[in-house]
Formats: structure tokens, sequence, C-alpha cells
């Protein structure tokens, strides 16, 4: 029986669900049901009794789960401990998130992903607004996640996390909701945020000083916090422009948001100081790119 057999059959023990243990690990759902079939056939009994509703174990399936978990956890262990000695993926990991809006939603998979491989390297997660590139290069963080475009030349960049259209923010009850899209031409009617230490090439990227057709667009107060951008929208004295993961990490009960066109997709990624590259940093961006994929 091969270690993925196994691997895949505890999974399937634990979330007692074919779509769940195929998100666990990145296969298809079909790939799960043939793998269970072809050990129910080489062991000659069933090990899931499954219906429509629902997937539970058999007697013999609850017998074979708790002789292998052991093994294949005492097995697990010693491959991570090879490839930590091997790789030199161990220690800490310290990476940066200005806002988790620009580390997409599969951060969190990513993260946990690294964490059961990598069990020798201590990752931490820290929000710190505005993402400043001197926050890496005096060696507070690792890694940070940020958005295009990004022109430093002592930077690598690495594996998108992210490609996501444009949303407007706006106060609820405010005059660009009576429209189902608003464009960029919109902007130059209202105040953005100030540029309040975020990297000027993504700034001027993201909230331009003009709209497409030149129209100047007013600068509203600055900001120290992701909260602070929710009270402005909600006080009506900014709009915003971002994306739609950030109304999936940060809410307001009196914000809403509207697809904003006019502006190219959006693209989040890795970065890193090239002199500061470890197995770590290697690690984690090889990580992010099998997950991600292609965006």
């Amino acid at each position: 029986m091969e270690l993925r057999e196994i691997e895949v059959f505890l999974v399937l023990s634990d979330e007692l669900h074919f779509g769940r243990t195929a998100e666990r690990l990145f296969i298809t759902q079909s790939r799960v049901s043939q793998t269970v079939r072809a050990m129910e056939s080489r062991i000659g009994g069933r090990l899931f009794d499954r219906t429509s509703r629902r997937v539970a174990l058999t007697p013999l399936g609850v017998q074979l789960r708790d002789e292998v978990r052991p093994a294949y956890d005492e097995l697990r262990r010693a491959v991570a401990h090879a490839r930590e000695t091997a790789t030199g993926v161990s220690g800490v990991l310290r990476i940066c998130v200005p806002t988790y809006s620009m580390a997409g939603l599969h951060f969190t998979t990513i993260v946990r992903e690294f964490q059961r491989r990598f069990p020798a390297c201590r990752l931490t997660v820290t929000e710190e607004f505005p993402g400043d590139f001197e926050r890496l290069r005096d060696g507070a963080f690792d890694v940070m996640c940020q958005r295009h475009p990004i022109d430093e030349p002592d930077l690598t960049v690495g594996a998108t996390l992210s490609v996501e259209e444009r949303v407007l923010l706006v106060r609820a009850g405010h005059p660009l909701t009576a429209k189902s899209r608003v464009d960029a031409e919109d902007l130059a009617d209202y105040s953005l945020i100030q540029r309040s230490g975020i990297p000027r090439s993504m700034y001027d990227e993201f909230w331009p000083a003009t709209t497409p057709s030149g129209r100047p667009i007013a600068r509203g107060p600055a900001i120290a916090t992701t909260s602070d951008v929710l009270q402005l929208v909600a006080r009506g004295e900014i709009v915003h422009p971002t994306v739609s993961s950030f109304s999936t990490y940060y809410r307001h009960p009196e914000v809403v948001e509207i697809p904003l066109d006019g502006f190219a997709a959006v693209r989040s990624m890795l970065v890193w100081v090239t002199d500061h590259e470890t197995s770590s940093i290697r690690a984690l961006d090889d990580l992010a790119r099998e997950i991600v994929g292609d965006l």
C-alpha cells in the first residue's frame, strides 16, 4: 500500500467528506474515490459506508485507522525531519501582511500546509500596515505579501498569491450605490486616502492622482490602520478602491462595495530581500506556487 493511499484514507477518516478531503490534499474528488475503491479491493472489504447524505467508517475502517495512524504519524515525522535536515527549513519564518486582502484567499491554506510539512520551522504572520519595504531590509520580517507593481532592485518578487478585480467601497446610501457598476471617472467626484507610507509605486497604481481622462482626484485624510479605512468610508469622507477579498477579511455594517471598472486587475505576490533569501523562504514560495497555481 502506497503512502499517498494511506494519507487519503486517514484524511477521509477525519473529514468523512470526499469534497473536503480533496481540498485538503489538493487532488480531485474522483481521485479520492478511486483511491478508496482501490484500497478496499486490495484489502477485501469496505472501509467506508457511503450514501448520498453521509460517509461513515465501517468497523473494518475503524480498525485500520486505529492501527495505521500511529505508524503513519511516526513516518511523517521522520520524513519531515529528513527534509528539514536536507533543506534547512527550520527556525522562524516571519511574514508581514499589510492587509489580509493582499495575501489572497489561499493564504490560510498556504500557512496551514507549510506548518504541516515543515514542523521544525515556526511560521509567524503579523498584520502591519502599510507594508513598508524597509521592514524587510532591516530584518524585522523575512517575507511580505504585497501588490504589483514592485520596482525595487534589491527585492525578489515571488509567487503570485491572487489576481482580483477591483471594487469601490462606499458608505451605505452613497449616491454611487444607485449604480450596478462604477467607472474610474467617478472617482474625480470624491476623495481617496493619502499615501500614509504605502510604497509609492503601489499607491500611484492603486489610488491614482487623476482619472484616465486626466481629471484630478482629491485626497482625504491619512490612515494608520485598515480599520481607519472602514471608518472614513462609513462617515462618507472617502471612497476606497480595493479588491473583493477586502470585504471577506474586513467588514463594517455601513460600508458596501460596488464593482469598479476602468482599472486592470490587481496582482498580489510574495516579496523578500534577495540577499536575505533562505531555504525556508524558498520552501514557502514553492508551496504557494503549488497551491495557488498559475494565475
